[in-house]
């Protein structure tokens, strides 16, 4: 019969697409973390990173962050807090990721210190102690990597005056003397949260009753006060982190001995924003410290023109 033979061509055909469009969804992903697993803190399972960065029909976006008391991870949590809302809304970015290469406990307590939500339906947190993810993705992993008879704290010394990482310098100096340009809300946000966590230094901002921001004094500077990012205001933001989150809570974050056997003293981070069908929109590596990627550039690259008073509605709503 004729007609059989057509519909038994046909649903062979359907087979046939459908095999071949499993096939390609099984290997689809960001492909230098295809088959890269890091440990869920939330569900206590392993991810392959590769595939958590292909979701059908939603962007997604992981941040690879360094030790719990680094300076470059503060920054990333503290950013991604701020910048979160934005991401969602003009990014169209639904997934995000973060790796520390921390044990569970230190991973929990940093998100904890910057008031970073993290969890089901927010932010997916999790650990990689040794720090292999980030290696897979090519970040650098700063001065005499391989080189185990030089003491670990000493690279990273060597470090903080470019060694191996030559951005530091530029970007521990643009703290102190601001960028007229681009704005950095997000700095006053770590601020906000600072205070209200009794950190030191504590009077860059003045807070309402109900929280909110009434003066932030590097507004009131002569000739700079309106820059984007005002002279010493990260810079302060930087000590704060310092002195309250890196020192003050150092037993709590610091790497464990077979951490900083593998190398993530002086390992830095990064991040990437995917499709739906794990292609990078936006790749980031730090090449410093305090060398983190701008999230103002994420939005530029990923994101989509929206009215003061669309953003202003979604990030009410993001905040109920």
């Amino acid at each position: 019969d004729p007609n059989l033979r057509r519909i038994q061509s046909l649903k062979m055909n359907f087979f046939v697409v459908h095999f071949f469009l499993a096939i390609i969804s099984a290997c689809s992903g960001f492909a230098p973390l295809q088959g890269v697993t890091v440990r869920s803190v939330d569900k206590e399972v392993d991810v392959d990173l590769g595939s958590y960065l292909s979701s059908p029909g939603e962007k997604s976006m992981l941040l690879l962050g360094t030790y719990a008391a680094d300076f470059n991870a503060i920054e990333y949590v503290q950013r991604l807090r701020y910048y979160l809302p934005k991401l969602r809304y003009e990014c169209g970015i639904q997934k995000f990721g973060l790796v520390l290469n921390a044990n569970p406990e230190a991973a929990k307590a940093l998100c904890e210190a910057v008031d970073l939500e993290v969890g089901a339906g927010k932010v997916e947190l999790f650990i990689d102690p040794s720090g292999k993810a980030g290696r897979s993705f090519g970040v650098g992993r700063g001065w005499l990597p391989d080189n185990e008879d030089i003491n670990p704290f000493l690279k990273l010394f060597g470090m903080l005056w470019g060694l191996g990482a030559w951005a530091t310098l530029p970007a521990v100096i643009g703290g102190y003397i601001g960028n007229p340009f681009t704005s950095q809300k997000w700095i006053e946000d770590a601020f906000v949260v600072g205070m209200k966590k009794g950190r030191w230094p504590d009077n860059a901002v003045e807070l309402n009753e109900d929280g909110s921001i009434k003066v932030n004094k590097f507004d009131e500077l002569p000739y700079v006060g309106s820059w984007g990012r005002k002279p010493l205001e990260l810079a302060t933001l930087r000590l704060q982190s310092m002195i309250g989150i890196s020192l003050k809570q150092w037993d709590e974050l610091a790497p464990d001995q077979s951490a900083l056997d593998s190398g993530i003293l002086t390992q830095l981070g990064g991040c990437v924003v995917c499709d739906e069908q794990g292609e990078a929109l936006f790749e980031w590596r730090d090449p410093g410290i305090c060398a983190v990627a701008n999230f103002e550039d994420i939005l530029r690259k990923v994101g989509k023109a929206k009215s003061d008073s669309e953003m202003e509605e979604a990030i009410v709503g993001e905040t109920r």
